[in-house]
């Protein structure tokens, strides 16, 4: 009898918003022979092996005749198996193979193919699923599925042909292999082999868009699923960006990037000016490619340089395999950071070494009162995860995960999901770890907080890390700008950040008003003995002043505040102003989310929504701006202190023994030869590039490492006296 099911399908599985489709499945025809000998309730698990060989005749998706294919294997409702995409192909070569473990053999295999569609959601080319019951144990067998399209039956859409492989496994591995399920699965499409790095230079010529006869242009890039928008160049059709992304090189013979080229419209939807691709196969790697690409379906061409280099030390293993524990590869790895190797790969800053031991007291987010957890470990842009313990409130993942660290300030995120049949991912906690604030080799309970990082949610996860790095490479790379993130969730309108970042500002702006009032009451003599000495000051200071004297006068501001910090005399107190207001944010937030789903009015206001977000984000610029330079005469980051007490060291004998019309020569020379001895050098500014660094006072809070309450359970902080 055929079977028909229903399954809503998520273009992507988490950190995005969701596309869904609703794809009937229709039972076809299998190779193979029946095996009359298995129940439907063997208790017993069952490894299949399959090989995806290739496709035939499928369907044309795209405009020019042609589709980019990939396959989806589905058991039991949970994605088991991705296949790469192969462009442009109506009878692709897959040749991949897939080891799945399944629980029961009346679960059936769903094969699905789509076109990968860049920017838009991926187009159906059809499905079929494979009865497992009617394969013959231990016997490989070639079978060919018939695509369909349950709302188009007549249509042809072409064949898939597989090798299968079912073989029973001993029941007294069942537990051990289902905690692995998705182990295998999910590691291979997460650790790279390469880097791309791209420097999207200039546009030239680009289809005017507005009325004005101009555009407001930016470039989308996308490999695979990782995906990067440069910044919006306003009025121009030759637009010069000097932007620079890094992409993750997940297939040894290269991979397809897409760009495509918008025109930013306020109020309506963005105008399409034209799309290209690079074919990585076709470049050389360890070196760099100055490509001008013709936009298609559009007008002009973009310039960018591609350079492929080999991948970082990324990995995954299990806490019985251990670099850092095995004498020769640590001794290897001290030897690579030593201060005797500065000038050796610049970019390779430290290594960081994380062990994901186990979490406990996690929040129940399934209906039978457990959870299917898995761990999500992220640096910057490296992504990786650990296999899903099912049905389990306190699960153990002992797996160990190294990374190459490029910027010694950058955070460690590690976040815990629950696995959903059908559905994304949901949020059980997360914890964010300045990689400055670890302490090597220890093994700590980490709280796990919301999704704002404001305030805890129930269970604490256990982490062992260590950071070993080169100090004065770190301190170079800090002068250079950072790592931008190709997953960050997109700004909206918020009532209560927009009064955040207000406060905020007023605050710092109220530093100047205070001071200034400070310097008033001096005038008028409010305090005679502090007027005589503010005097006395001014007449010492304007006699003798020389230009060195400012980075001084800073100099001993840094050194005052740590000699208080030392002392005990810490005037830093915890902003509970902050931390109250991220957590109404917080409550806002899931309000919101809950109205969204049945009113679209802020879709009405689009254009005013533009405008507060705009003003949100510079109120929030402004403020952090004041916050980080506190912060680092506060020595919240004593790294980042130290580095300004050697950097004003060097500016105060450089000004006292220089005269000043060299510095500014020297200065005006770098400045004026910059482009002509570095065409394509992107712009920076060394002190905004250091000040990027130092955590905001929203950061500070974010980071903060909250301490388990054994007395109370780990529920979020409600505000119930206000007086």
């Amino acid at each position: 009898m055929p079977l028909l099911l229903l399954h809503v399908f998520p273009i992507s599985r988490y950190r995005h918003r969701h596309a869904y489709q609703i794809l009937p499945l229709q039972k076809i025809n299998t190779a193979g022979t029946s095996n009359a000998d298995v129940p439907l309730a063997d208790p017993r698990m069952y490894q299949l092996d399959i090989t995806l060989r290739r496709g035939q005749s499928l369907a044309a998706r795209d405009r020019g005749g042609t589709s980019d294919p990939y396959v989806k294997f589905k058991i039991g409702g949970k994605e088991v198996f991705r296949s790469k995409i192969i462009h442009k192909n109506l009878n692709p070569v897959w040749e991949e193979k897939a080891c799945l473990l399944v629980d029961h053999l009346k679960e059936p295999l769903y094969i699905k193919v789509f076109d990968y569609d860049f920017g838009l959601q991926d187009d159906f080319m059809g499905s079929a699923f494979l009865d497992l019951t009617q394969l013959e144990l231990n016997r490989p067998t070639d079978v060919t599925v018939t695509l369909k399209d349950p709302h188009y039956p007549d249509h042809d859409l072409g064949i898939i042909l597989l090798s299968v492989v079912l073989t029973p496994k001993e029941g007294e591995h069942r537990e051990v292999t289902q905690s692995l399920r998705l182990s295998d699965v999910h590691r291979k499409p997460h650790l790279w082999r390469g880097i791309v790095s791209i420097t999207l230079i200039e546009g030239r010529d680009l289809k005017a868009m507005d009325s004005n006869g101009l555009s407001d242009p930016y470039v989308k890039f996308r490999l695979g699923h990782q995906k990067y928008k440069s910044k919006i160049m306003p009025k121009t059709l030759n637009p010069q960006w000097r932007e620079q992304f890094d992409f993750h090189l997940y297939e040894e013979r290269g991979g397809i990037i897409d760009i495509t080229a918008w025109d930013r419209d306020a109020g309506k939807r963005d105008d399409f000016i034209g799309r290209c691709q690079i074919d990585l196969s076709a470049l050389s790697r360890e070196q760099t490619h100055k490509l001008e690409l013709q936009l298609e379906e559009g007008e002009g061409h973009l310039v960018l340089l591609v350079t492929l280099t080999a991948s970082a030390t990324v990995s995954i293993s299990d806490l019985s395999i251990i670099s850092l524990e095995d004498p020769k590869e640590r001794a290897e790895i001290l030897k690579r950071y030593s201060p005797w190797r500065i000038f050796h790969n610049l970019k390779d800053v430290g290594f960081l070494q994380v062990k994901v031991i186990r979490a406990e007291g996690l929040m129940a987010a399934d209906v039978t009162g457990k959870s299917d957890p898995f761990c999500v470990v992220e640096l910057n842009n490296d992504r990786l995860l650990t296999h899903t313990v099912y049905k389990n409130l306190n699960p153990e993942w002992n797996k160990v995960f190294t990374f190459n660290i490029k910027d010694i300030h950058s955070v460690l995120e590690v976040t815990v999901y629950d696995e959903d049949r059908d559905r994304s991912a949901d949020f059980l906690g997360k914890v964010a770890i300045p990689l400055l604030s670890i302490q090597n080799g220890e093994q700590k309970a980490y709280v796990l907080k919301n999704k704002q990082l404001t305030g805890p949610t129930k269970g604490v996860i256990y982490l062992e890390i260590d950071v070993i790095f080169n100090a004065v490479k770190a301190s170079l790379r800090t002068l250079i700008p950072k790592e931008q993130k190709y997953i960050e969730e997109e700004n909206r309108l918020s009532k209560q950040l927009l009064l955040r970042n207000f406060i905020r500002m007023k605050r710092c702006v109220m530093v100047l008003v205070n001071a200034a009032y400070y310097i008033n009451s001096c005038f008028d003599w409010d305090s005679p003995a502090r007027s005589l000495a503010a005097f006395v000051l001014f007449l010492f200071v304007v006699w003798n002043f020389e230009l060195y004297m400012i980075p001084m006068a800073l100099l001993l501001l840094l050194t005052w505040n740590y000699f208080l910090i030392i002392s005990g005399k810490d005037n830093r107190q915890r902003d509970t102003v902050v931390e109250d207001m991220l957590e109404d944010e917080e409550e806002e937030d899931d309000k919101d989310d809950k109205d969204s789903e049945k009113k679209g009015f802020m879709n009405k206001i689009y254009a005013i929504q533009e405008v507060c977000i705009s003003v949100q984000n510079i109120l929030d610029e402004v403020a952090s701006f004041g916050e980080r330079i506190k912060n680092t005469f506060n020595w919240t980051i004593p790294f980042l202190s130290w580095l300004a007490i050697v950097a004003l060291c060097a500016f105060t004998v450089i000004l006292y023994f220089i005269p000043l019309r060299y510095i500014v020569l020297v200065w005006g020379i770098n400045k004026f030869t910059k482009k002509l001895r570095s065409p394509y050098a992107i712009d920076n500014n060394e002190l905004l590039d250091f000040l990027s660094r130092v955590p905001s006072d929203v950061q500070v809070v974010q980071y903060q490492e909250l301490k388990p309450d054994p007395s109370h359970s780990p529920c979020k902080r409600k505000k119930n006296n206000l007086g």
